[in-house]
């Protein structure tokens, strides 16, 4: 019979691939709209405030209270936050990172990068990223943790080196373009990348962060988004580097990439991540992908929040949560939670359904 264990021992083994008492749920991130609403509908009082205009690590005081409301009355199993990145507005719509990259943010507050710090080759002369790396960019970070309190488990979100290079070129597209034109300034960002990844990971550990995420899309719903063979040359040296000094420090370290990872799962086995966020339902199927690394890494993810949490009834998503976990719980390393992010168009009720089913099938 298996013991009763708190939020963070359930996490812990379920990405040890051990069976917990029952399954682990968690979310990658809530939009601050639906935020607002969960908290109001499980508290029954109105949450009157301006939503913040800048989103994604750096937010306001207020919206990092909201969601550590929402994890404990929901409740959830952990709490998953972003690295800051300094950005503040410089302009209608649009923010700056401390690196130098400028932003425009979505009608949703997501920030996306329209003009890199890193133009051409000229403008790596004197410029690294870990001297720019401060404990405050884990204050809200080691805030959640304080409140919400040791007794959940704590994922940060620290970009993917991949990520971090096209974001400090203005554009995927860039990055992608110097994979055929210049592969030795893709090497020298994925080098500046993962030094500062490397001195994030002391920091998180210093901030009492339990797991790492490692979030950055490689692929859509078709295949990855560059060959295999290029991400074995200028991808997968970093994440093993990396997934080596996140082990070290005694943390654990989740890959989050959305669409079709086949051509590349085996490579994550190899390099080590402890486990995989969200296995995407329109690409992958959870039954298919859970035989495939069983006791070899958790699988983290797959209820639908593309059209189950925003268009179905809370009938519905309760008998997918319920199919989803007979296929993925069974012999552990298993966590819940929604195939990418609560994003704006998430029915809150459904998200609420969504947790609800968790605890009444999980166990």
């Amino acid at each position: 019979m298996t013991t009763t264990m708190n939020s963070k021992e359930r996490v812990l083994a379920a990405l040890r691939c051990q069976v917990p008492d029952r399954v682990p749920i968690m979310e990658l991130w809530i939009d601050q709209p639906i935020l607002v609403r969960i908290v109001e509908l499980l508290t029954g009082q109105e949450v009157d405030v301006e939503l913040d205009a800048i989103t994604m690590g750096d937010e306001a005081q207020y919206v990092v209270d909201l969601y550590c409301t929402a994890v404990q009355e929901l409740p959830l199993d952990a709490t998953s936050y972003i690295i800051s990145t300094g950005r503040e507005p410089v302009g209608d719509d649009r923010l700056k990172d401390k690196f130098g990259t400028i932003f425009q943010t979505s009608e949703h507050g997501e920030p996306f990068p329209i003009a890199g710090v890193i133009q051409s080759r000229s403008d790596l002369k004197g410029f690294d990223m870990v001297s720019k790396l401060e404990d405050d960019d884990f204050a809200r970070v080691r805030y959640v943790i304080e409140k919400v309190g040791a007794a959940k488990a704590h994922f940060v979100m620290i970009p993917d080196p991949y990520q971090i290079s096209w974001k400090l070129r203005g554009g995927m597209q860039h990055l992608l373009m110097d994979y055929m034109l210049d592969p030795p300034l893709v090497r020298d960002l994925a080098r500046i990348a993962t030094d500062y990844y490397l001195g994030a990971v002391e920091l998180a550990k210093q901030a009492g962060v339990d797991i790492i995420i490692m979030n950055g899309d490689l692929a859509g719903e078709g295949t990855t988004m560059m060959s295999p063979d290029n991400y074995r040359e200028y991808i997968k040296p970093y994440h093993a580097e990396i997934i080596e000094h996140v082990h070290n420090q005694g943390l654990l370290i989740v890959k989050h990439t959305d669409g079709n990872v086949w051509p590349i799962l085996d490579d994550f086995l190899e390099v080590g991540f402890d486990g995989l966020h969200p296995i995407q339902p329109q690409c992958m199927d959870i039954a298919q992908v859970k035989e495939y690394v069983t006791g070899q890494f958790c699988i983290l993810g797959n209820i639908d929040c593309r059209n189950l949490l925003v268009f179905d009834s809370e009938e519905e998503v309760e008998q997918v949560v319920k199919e989803t976990i007979e296929v993925a719980a069974p012999g552990g390393g298993y966590i819940v939670s929604s195939s990418n992010t609560i994003h704006p168009g998430v029915k809150p009720e459904n998200y609420i359904a969504m947790v609800n089913a968790v605890r009444k099938y999980g166990s």
